[in-house]
């Protein structure tokens, strides 16, 4: 029972990384990709996880698996965070169907001092 749940989720997991994959290459910009990138591999990830979770069926194996888990989701969100600031600061183009006007009422609230965080 367990090789079977085990074989679930890890094709499950599997399953949206390849759908992430897919959305890296057919999403028309930059910054749609990158949360592609984030949300569905951070979830593959977690499936794929608790596949060898269930097929060890240690405690210490699940102990690991919990802290991976833990810094994969604290981890994710800041990197794509920073990732994305920096193509903002950068002037990385936005997709042309993009609403920008709150980037760029929060472009003109900005001071130079901000400029050297």
């Amino acid at each position: 029972m367990n090789d079977i749940l085990s074989s679930i989720f890890i094709l499950i997991g599997a399953v949206f990384m390849l759908i992430s994959a897919i959305g890296m290459i057919r999403l028309p910009d930059f910054y749609i990709r990158n949360s592609a990138s984030t949300k569905s591999v951070v979830l593959g990830v977690f499936l794929i996880l608790v596949g060898v979770a269930f097929h060890y069926n240690d405690i210490m194996v699940f102990i690991e698996i919990i802290a991976i888990m833990f810094f994969i989701f604290l981890i994710a969100p800041l990197a794509a965070h920073i990732v994305a600031r920096a193509a903002v600061i950068t002037k990385v183009k936005f997709w042309e169907k993009t609403d920008i006007k709150d980037l760029e009422d929060y472009d003109k609230q900005r001071t130079p001092e901000d400029e050297e965080i």
